[in-house]
């Protein structure tokens, strides 16, 4: 009687060599697996309608590039980077400049909502429409660390390898960032009594 062993995720690294070999499968799976995040990645920092395209253009060019993946930082990190430098590019070439689109996650609202979680699903909503409107007016370098940090609940050492800025501009840009943004919606809540 044969026991069947369960079978064991491989973790990036090891789909990396794989892909590297020229292991398409492998690669197919750290693009499954890393989806999610790089698309919000795209979404957050202002891509937009033409995230999707952000993507494809992204992990095309993640797999050419794959031997140049040291493993300094994480595959995701370096992952993100590519989507990061991606969404830097279709701002370059837009020609109109019409503002860029942030979209914060988005509840989904329940039909079922009644009384108090009416009245609360209505206040939180205004407060994520005055969070992504603030975040619509920081400097572009200010939204992009804020979007890593806090919306991708990137590390510091994540956000370093993904925004390819050093650790102490990680650090003042967070604080200076989150001042401003404070700011911003201490504003709001004055203008609205």
């Amino acid at each position: 009687m044969s026991v069947i062993q369960p079978e064991v995720p491989l973790d990036d690294d090891m789909l990396v060599t794989r892909a590297r070999a020229g292991d398409l499968e492998a690669y197919d799976l750290l693009v499954a697996r890393h989806t999610a995040s790089a698309y919000r990645t795209a979404v957050l920092l202002g891509a937009g309608s033409d995230s999707e395209d952000v993507l494809q253009e992204a992990f095309v060019k993640g797999y050419r590039k794959l031997s140049r993946y040291r493993g300094e930082s994480s595959f995701r990190s370096w992952l993100l980077a590519i989507v990061a430098n991606e969404t830097r590019n279709l701002h370059r070439s837009r020609t109109r400049r019409d503002g860029l689109v942030l979209r914060a996650a988005a509840a989904n609202p329940t039909s079922e909502i009644t009384g108090d979680d009416a009245v609360g699903a209505v206040l939180a909503g205004e407060r994520r429409a005055a969070l992504v409107e603030a975040l619509r007016q920081l400097p572009v370098r200010d939204r992009e660390v804020i979007v890593c940090r806090f919306f991708l609940d990137l590390s510091e050492e994540e956000t370093v390898a993904t925004l390819g800025w050093p650790r102490g501009t990680v650090k003042s840009r967070t604080s200076r960032a989150l001042a401003k943004l404070r700011g911003m919606l201490d504003l709001e809540e004055v203008r609205r009594g």
